[in-house]
């Protein structure tokens, strides 16, 4: 059963405790951009850059609509609703992203930021936010920048960059409580497999070492096997290898993945698929379109919501590689 928050949000400090001196300026895949004053209408594109300044006790006008895992069609995942009711806050502007950024709801909303340090800004998506307001990029490539940084960089663009170290401090914390208490994880081989598609077996895609999917297994004590290391290209959070190479994965443990057992059952049928030692054992943790599948993809405000139950599903699996 997926638990409330608790350690994170008990912690937080007020903002106005951590706001630094201004002007900052926060460097990025683009350049760098100078926020000059306090921020007082934060806004946010992408994925769950929304999360960091809840986190910090900030509502912002403005943030993408969830499009995945949200159960209910409210348009918020089940943490940003605890946090917006635990600051007595009303849902703010959701931007619909389903075509991409939505600029001109973005305008509406009159920020003075928007943070998007985890999102796929093109350059032309970051000039064009430019326009209406200071824009905190991600640090180095679309959709590479894990958890920790998604809180640094975007903290840092609200001028509390060391609330963001105290909040990663507190997240790795909590981590290592539960993770300790699952030891027959430690050195088990985690792969994150995109999605089994039974129309197309021609190919297997998986997230990239860069990918915080695959660096939250490792965060969980898991290891990234050898040949997704090898497979994964710098500055891509996703890679591909034929099916007929799937004698390469024959080291991975526990596979991660999308879709559900009946999706499953039909793949095994296929005699490349059944040559997957991970598959044909039963070491796989399916994710459904719901908030566990969501967090799997860590956010700051997801990861103690979902962590004890994700970790006894990939304990689960993991017991099938012994």
């Amino acid at each position: 059963m997926l638990r409330p928050l608790s350690i994170l949000c008990m912690t937080i400090v007020a903002p106005a405790v951590w706001a630094q001196d201004f002007p900052v300026t926060v460097p990025h895949a683009f350049g760098s951009t100078t926020v000059t004053e306090e921020p007082q209408r934060v806004a946010s594109v992408g994925w769950a850059n929304h999360e960091v300044p809840l986190a910090l006790g900030i509502v912002p006008v403005g943030f993408a609509r969830a499009s995945w895992g949200d159960d209910d069609g409210d348009g918020l995942l089940p943490w940003v609703t605890e946090r917006l009711d635990a600051l007595g806050a009303e849902t703010p502007v959701l931007f619909d992203e389903g075509d991409g950024i939505d600029f001109e709801a973005v305008a509406s909303t009159q920020p003075d930021v928007i943070l998007a340090a985890y999102s796929g800004l093109s350059r032309a998506d970051y000039d064009t936010l430019s326009r209406i307001a200071p824009v905190i990029a991600y640090p180095e490539a679309a959709w590479t920048t894990t958890w920790r940084e998604m809180i640094r960089q975007n903290a840092a663009g609200l001028g509390r960059a060391e609330a963001g170290d105290e909040m990663v401090a507190e997240i790795e914390a909590r981590i290592a409580e539960a993770r300790a208490e699952f030891p027959q994880l430690e050195g088990k081989t985690g792969m994150f497999v995109t999605h089994l598609d039974p129309r197309d077996l021609s190919t297997i895609g998986f997230y990239a070492a860069a990918d915080q999917r695959v660096q939250f297994l490792t965060d969980l004590g898991m290891a990234t096997p050898e040949a997704v290391q090898t497979a994964s290209e710098a500055g891509k959070y996703s890679g591909r290898v034929s099916a007929e190479r799937i004698d390469l994965f024959d080291d991975v443990d526990v596979i991660v993945t999308y879709g559900d057992q009946a999706r499953l059952d039909s793949l095994t049928e296929n005699p490349l698929i059944a040559r997957f030692p991970a598959v044909s054992r039963g070491s796989v943790v399916l994710l459904k379109n719901d908030p566990m599948g969501t967090a799997a993809n860590p956010t700051p405000l997801s990861i103690d919501y979902v962590l004890d139950d994700y970790l006894t599903q990939l304990a689960a699996a993991a017991a099938q590689a012994d």
